[in-house]
Formats: C-alpha cells, sequence, structure tokens
C-alpha cells in the first residue's frame, strides 16, 4: 500500500503516483507569468480528483458562474471523473500549482471528428490578475496544435472583462460574436505565437509585461 500524507491544503497525496496511460510528461514545467507569478503547469491526472473538488469549492459564487455561466457550487462525481480522466489527444485540461495547491485549470475539448476544440479556464480568485490565465492559454494552445487542433472556440459571459482581456493581449488573430450577453471568440492557433517550451524564464516574463496592454489578466 502506497503511504498517504497530508498536505498543507488538507488534501490527501500520494509521494509517487504512476502516470496514466498516454500521460505527456513532456508538457510538465515550471513557468513564470508575464507579471511574474511563478507556477508549476503540468497535465491533470484521475488522482487530482480530491484538489479538483477542493480548488471548485474554494471559488467565489462570482467566478463559479462565470465559469460555468450559472450557479454549481458543487461539482458532481461524474463532472470530477469527467474533467479528471482525459486522453490527452482530444481531450486535456492544464493545471497550474504554486506548493502543492492547485490554483487553475484550463482545458480543451475537441469537436468530435474536426481540428476544432472548446477552450474554457478558470483562476482561483486569489491568484486572478497575476498572468497565470495568459500562459495557460499559450501552452494549451501549443499543446492542441502539436496534436492537429487548428481552432480554438471559447464562450465567455460578456461581463467578463478580464477573460476577455487575456484572450485579447493573447496575440492571437480573434474573432467575435454577441448573443444575449455571451462572447464567442474563435481563433486559429498559430504556433509562432504559442509559448516557447522551453522559454519559461524570467525575461520572457519581464518581455511580456512591457508589452502588456490593458488591464491586468487574468
Amino acid at each position: 500500500m502506497t503511504e498517504r500524507t497530508q498536505s498543507e491544503t488538507g488534501v490527501p497525496t500520494t509521494p509517487s503516483v504512476p502516470t496514466p496511460p498516454g500521460y505527456p510528461a513532456q508538457l510538465e514545467r515550471d513557468a513564470t507569468t508575464m507579471l511574474g507569478t511563478t507556477v508549476h503547469v503540468r497535465p491533470i491526472r484521475p488522482d487530482d480528483a480530491p484538489r479538483l473538488v477542493v480548488f471548485h469549492s474554494n471559488l467565489t459564487p462570482r467566478s463559479v458562474y462565470r465559469r460555468f455561466f450559472s450557479a454549481h457550487p458543487k461539482l458532481s462525481a461524474k463532472e470530477v471523473e469527467r474533467f479528471t480522466c482525459v486522453d490527452y489527444v482530444d481531450r486535456l485540461a492544464l493545471i497550474a500549482e504554486i506548493g502543492d495547491r492547485m490554483v487553475a485549470v484550463a482545458r480543451y475539448d475537441r469537436t468530435p471528428d474536426t481540428s476544432e476544440a472548446e477552450v474554457a479556464f478558470v483562476v482561483a480568485d486569489d491568484c486572478q490578475h497575476h498572468g497565470i490565465a495568459s500562459l495557460l492559454l499559450e501552452l494549451l494552445a501549443d499543446a492542441a496544435w502539436r496534436v492537429g487542433i487548428t481552432t480554438f472556440v471559447a464562450s465567455t459571459l460578456m461581463e467578463n472583462r478580464e477573460m476577455l482581456n487575456v484572450f485579447a493581449s493573447s496575440k492571437f488573430d480573434m474573432g467575435t460574436s454577441v448573443d444575449c450577453g455571451v462572447v464567442e471568440i474563435r481563433f486559429t492557433i498559430d504556433p509562432k505565437l504559442c509559448h516557447d517550451a522551453h522559454s519559461t524564464g524570467h525575461q520572457r516574463a519581464a518581455d511580456r509585461a512591457h508589452d502588456h496592454q490593458g488591464p491586468p489578466a487574468c
């Protein structure tokens, strides 16, 4: 039996966790956001289920509403399973960690038999405006492009200016449409604009901070 310990967040952790089939270890990295926050980014795993539940339960109702477009205080068991059990090709989620705490999740779901995928993001309230969502968008786009996904689609509430700014400041060429207060964003992934897998240092963060315009990213 594997010995389990308690993390500082109160969630049981396993010192050594077997990676699931197809787990893309090459996507793991330490990275620095445009505003200087250092996070560890990696693909989600099934054993992250308890941590995802804690992460979601600590979100404010406002952040939950912006993610799900409704009051959704608790994830169902089926949702937790779906969100943590991905195939890493047609469905991928990247999490950002500070220490052993999950602070953000970004995911894509490919539309079957297409090169298009829907993306969604959520960042812990006390870690918003740190540039974490912008970093995850670049990393997620790079991972998607490598498995044949060329277009991202996202739906965001018009009131969610922070998330809209993340997309607007990404430098991807985007098109938008609005319906009943929901903004649909579509953009083609340009690999030249994706986050370089080997460029995660402070110089890149300084360069992006210098170029950044408008309100802070999510």
